[in-house]
């Protein structure tokens, strides 16, 4: 592994600000554990995401990248992770979530149909603006313990090659022009009802389509679980609908008209 890395880390460097960088990078990375497909997204804020490289077939690009930026992406974990309080680091999926996560509406009507076993993200900061989220994917296996290793080990020089690359080559033109829908993230759950939810059903509806559970969100806004799930049937009754999956499609249309 060392070797490999070694070399493809040299070529890495070679090919910084310059178009090849991305993809030297992630032949670098699939030199020492292999993976299926690769996405870079640039998150600035709560603006549209920068989408930086792929190489998904056409067919999964459009899922993972032209539908995912329609809107999803504001309920990803790695979205949120990007712009919570989660260090930078190799980080699985699974860690980062929610903890109804895979129970939750965006699984369900979203993430599943990527068919993926497993998604692992280097998340790094390239400069005050910018967070940057390298991710692996596979589509028949998850990443063993020691292959999760390796990418912990080669996570700094990672780091490192990317900021030094995307700190000054993502001008900020680009991210201003990428934020087309200011304040997307509270602007889009708060007008879900169009006003007929009060602020605080708001904030359930938001941590109810993010993935967490009633006790989670109780212990969030310090509130019981009975009493959030008091909040959710008053939610239910305005909107006039009886599941998750309806709420899902209303945040949809929601962000559609935003």
């Amino acid at each position: 592994m060392p070797t490999d890395w070694n070399q493809q880390s040299a070529l890495c460097l070679d090919a910084l600000e310059t178009p090849a960088f991305a993809e030297t990078l992630a032949a670098g990375i699939r030199s020492v554990v292999s993976y299926d497909f690769t996405v870079i997204f640039g998150y600035v804020g709560a603006k549209r995401p920068l989408a930086l490289y792929d190489d998904f077939t056409p067919e999964r690009r459009k899922l993972h990248v032209d539908e995912y930026l329609e809107g999803p992406y504001l309920i990803d974990p790695f979205f949120l992770a990007s712009t919570g309080d989660t260090p930078p680091g190799v980080w699985r999926l699974r860690d980062i979530a929610p903890d109804r996560f895979y129970q939750g509406e965006y699984f369900r009507s979203y993430y599943a149909q990527t068919g993926l076993a497993e998604e692992v993200g280097f998340l790094l900061d390239a400069n005050k603006e910018l967070s940057i989220v390298v991710s692996l994917m596979r589509t028949e296996r998850k990443f063993s313990k020691t292959e999760f290793r390796v990418l912990t080990d080669i996570q700094p020089a990672v780091d490192a090659l990317c900021r030094r690359h995307w700190s000054n080559n993502v001008h900020r033109e680009q991210a201003e022009a990428s934020g087309t829908l200011p304040q997307k993230v509270t602007g889009a759950f708060k007008a879900v009802g169009d006003g007929a939810l009060t602020p605080r059903e708001s904030e359930i509806v938001e941590l109810t389509l993010r993935g967490h559970s009633s006790e989670a969100i109780g212990r969030l806004l310090d509130i019981s679980p009975g009493t959030v799930r008091i909040h959710r049937r008053n939610v239910y009754s305005k909107l006039r609908i009886n599941s998750q999956g309806e709420l899902f499609s209303i945040f949809l249309k929601t962000l559609g008209a935003t």
